[in-house]
């Protein structure tokens, strides 16, 4: 899913958007927490008050990538962003551009076949996404910069952070 959405957009979106993917938040093993920072944006509505995003947007203090959602409104999901995963990741069947209503003028949208367009949030959670497409298992997905974040990133999927190499 590429999200389009001005958060997404300035804290790990460096083509004009964030590429989302899921897991089960159960299988992320995390070490050195004081290596992770947890930013909240500000939810800015017209006509309402401002207010803070419940989810944590968890980033590395050391270099500031941008490392994994996690939601309390949906505690058992995590969101690791694709940039920070090490090992290859399938190329998706289909390409959900998200958000559409806020992207950047200068973005330039993929269309055509394979890709659909939202101009908010779709229907489908990104859990159903996954399952339609044969893609629900993460398990073996590591950090992009897994010895650099060692100490804010150990293992994911049910791994043993002291496993890690």
């Amino acid at each position: 899913m590429h999200c389009h959405c001005s958060i997404c957009r300035k804290t790990a979106g460096g083509g004009g958007y964030a590429i989302n993917i899921g897991g089960d938040a159960a299988t992320l093993r995390v070490r050195g927490r004081k290596h992770l920072g947890i930013y909240h944006a500000v939810l800015r509505e017209p006509g309402k008050r401002a207010r803070r995003s419940p989810a944590q947007r968890h980033f590395c203090v050391k270099c500031g990538s941008a490392l994994w959602l996690w939601d309390p409104r949906w505690p058992e999901l995590v969101y690791p962003h694709a940039s920070a995963i090490d090992t290859p990741l399938p190329r998706p069947p289909e390409v959900v551009e998200a958000s559409l209503e806020s992207v950047a003028p200068w973005v330039d949208v993929p269309k055509g076949k394979g890709h659909v367009h939202c101009d908010t949030w779709p229907e489908e959670s990104l859990a159903d996404w996954h399952k339609r497409h044969g893609l629900s298992s993460l398990k073996d997905s590591r950090s992009r910069y897994e010895r650099f974040h060692r100490p804010a990133l150990a293992a994911q999927a049910g791994r043993n952070p002291s496993t890690v190499r």
